[in-house]
């Protein structure tokens, strides 16, 4: 399962933006013209002129940040990241697979912030960690024994779609013997000459 990260917005692009259209506002330009020239909506461009008109270009600056901040900082999210490459018994666990819940009680005790396992996907996403089944095998498997297995009895338990009978286009009704074949969908049945 892949994590979706969505574009993060250009802040400092949009201030510039802002402070293009104040050098507009200063210059005399029109409203409408100013959103032309910027390609934005005359409505944030009244929304800009009216702080501008309050605040100067102090006003039109970015707010920062939108949303919430996040829990962990990037040197604590390398602190992570390279105890997870380290492998689960390098970090005191039974076995070498990582679960979401050791992922969440490793992010407690190397951070001491407390994530619900539920969660801890949003970070290995930000670190860039997939989803990894490993393949279930038996331990006694013999590979000789497999590849014979497969040479002797696969033709034989392998399915052909449509072997040896006439198929059928309709998913609910298999073809009937008894039942000659149309030519095309539509046309009438091919009545066999006597």
């Amino acid at each position: 399962m892949k994590t979706r990260v969505h574009a993060r917005r250009d802040l400092q692009g949009l201030e510039d933006r802002r402070r293009r259209a104040a050098k507009l506002f200063r210059a005399g330009e029109r409203l409408a013209s100013v959103a032309r020239t910027l390609q934005v909506r005359r409505q944030s461009v009244s929304r800009w002129y009216r702080q501008w008109k309050e605040g100067g270009l102090a006003a039109l600056r970015a707010a920062g940040r939108a949303g919430r901040k996040p829990r962990l900082e990037r040197q604590q999210l390398q602190q992570v990241d390279g105890a997870l490459r380290q492998g689960a018994r390098a970090q005191g666990f039974g076995t070498d697979r990582w679960t979401l819940p050791r992922v969440a009680k490793l992010i407690e005790r190397l951070t001491g912030v407390r994530y619900h396992p539920g969660h801890v996907w949003k970070i290995l996403g930000a670190l860039h960690g997939t989803l990894q089944r490993p393949a279930r095998r038996a331990r006694e498997r013999q590979a000789a024994a497999v590849q014979q297995g497969v040479a002797e009895r696969w033709s034989a338990v392998k399915k052909t779609p449509g072997a040896a009978t006439p198929g059928s286009s309709s998913r609910t009704k298999a073809a009937s013997p008894n039942v000659p074949r149309s030519a095309a969908p539509g046309c009438p049945a091919v009545r066999p000459r006597s």
